[in-house]
């Protein structure tokens, strides 16, 4: 079961989402990089999300298959939690197989 972050505890004052700490975009500037026709963009930013944000809040954004899609390009973006969401997906991967 999921527990993510009640939305009025997500954003800032000026609508900026917790795990943005480190740049100046809004909550709807941050949707619309998820949506970019770029998947180089969109990599970097579920990157920027699955790095920084709570497990439980990336799923607010984006699903397993988005990650699944992205992954050779996010992949270099997730930093010290990279061995955590490639457990989660190894994991996922053997649920499905049994």
């Amino acid at each position: 079961m999921l527990d993510p972050t009640p939305p009025g505890r997500l954003v800032d004052r000026q609508n900026r989402p917790y795990f943005l700490w480190d740049m100046d975009l809004t909550l709807d500037e941050f949707r619309a990089r998820l949506a970019d026709p770029d998947p180089d963009v969109r990599a970097f930013f579920v990157g920027k999300l699955m790095r920084q944000g709570k497990p439980d809040d990336v799923f607010t954004f984006v699903n397993e298959s988005t990650i699944r899609e992205l992954w050779p390009r996010l992949d270099r973006h997730l930093g010290q939690q990279r061995d955590f969401w490639r457990w989660l997906l190894e994991v996922w991967d053997s649920q499905r197989a049994r």
